[in-house]
């Protein structure tokens, strides 16, 4: 179905660099990327462009606008979000959406990479010492640094620093304006390698839901749709918050299937249970 067909990649930030060997590899796709199309017209982590859709709307709106600029009919785009763990609010997440779409068979592919790996920080500096601190923690000088006035100023801002000596001079700019200086870690791919590495396991997982076909028509993308609970207890038998069973339900001809025990267990540990241990 993709053999020897073009796919855009919409992107910027060359994260090409990760998800063009996969998918060439893996679907025997010719990847390419328009170096014209700005994806930052749909919002920068830096926030001079506020993003006004939720990711995957964002994701999806990137790929296809792509894809019509270049008469594409197969294209690929990510958007990533980073804060807090949904559960371990103390905990930094980098929250990857990757979206595969072919128009051509209108299939659309959507999966999600949430990971603890990540550098996203920020801090208010008054000295350079501060800044040369920061700048160790987060993986400088692989991994990109902003510095501005604020965190919430946009005005007067410098990005994709990587080299120690326009570090300092900007740091010596900044402090010589305002007194203080906001420095934070550059969540563009290109001056990332951790969140790269995020992109290139979400393509992964992009690849083997793409290869996961409908048992009823063959397919692409059949992929899992929603999750039960209700796992019992192996000591009282009661339902738990444990995963009972994967809900697959195909995009195209809606055939549903159901995998009971997907983690290969039957029962949980009383520990886990609210009335053995409330």
């Amino acid at each position: 179905m993709f053999q020897n067909r073009k796919l855009l990649i919409a992107t910027k930030h060359q994260k090409e660099k990760v998800i063009a060997p996969i998918l060439e590899k893996e679907l025997g796709v010719s990847c390419f990327v328009d170096e014209t199309f700005d994806t930052d017209t749909l919002g920068t982590f830096s926030g001079e462009v506020e993003r006004e859709l939720d990711p995957i709307s964002t994701a999806r709106e990137k790929c296809l606008r792509a894809m019509s600029a270049n008469n594409c009919d197969l294209g690929v785009a990510s958007e990533g979000s980073f804060g807090p763990h949904p559960s371990m609010f103390f905990v930094s997440v980098d929250d990857e959406f990757l979206i595969f779409i072919d128009t051509k068979n209108n299939i659309e592919v959507l999966v999600r990479e949430i990971s603890t790996s990540t550098n996203f920080n920020g801090k208010q500096v008054q000295s350079q010492k501060e800044l040369m601190a920061f700048a160790k923690d987060i993986g400088f000088p692989t991994h990109g640094l902003i510095l501005r006035k604020s965190k919430d100023e946009n005005t007067d801002i410098h990005k994709g620093i990587s080299d120690i000596e326009i570090l300092k001079k900007s740091f010596d700019h900044f402090c010589a304006k305002y007194h203080s200086v906001y420095v934070e870690t550059d969540m563009r791919a290109m001056y990332n390698p951790t969140r790269m590495k995020v992109i290139e396991k979400a393509t992964d997982k992009l690849v083997q839901k793409i290869k996961s076909t409908c048992p009823n028509c063959k397919m692409p993308g059949f992929g899992i749709t929603d999750a039960k609970s209700g796992l019992e207890c192996s000591l009282c038998g009661s339902p738990t918050k444990a995963i009972l069973s994967y809900i697959y339900v195909c995009q195209h001809c809606q055939f549903t299937k159901e995998e009971m025990y997907p983690h290969k267990k039957t029962s949980e540990d009383p520990i886990f249970c609210d009335v053995c241990n409330p």
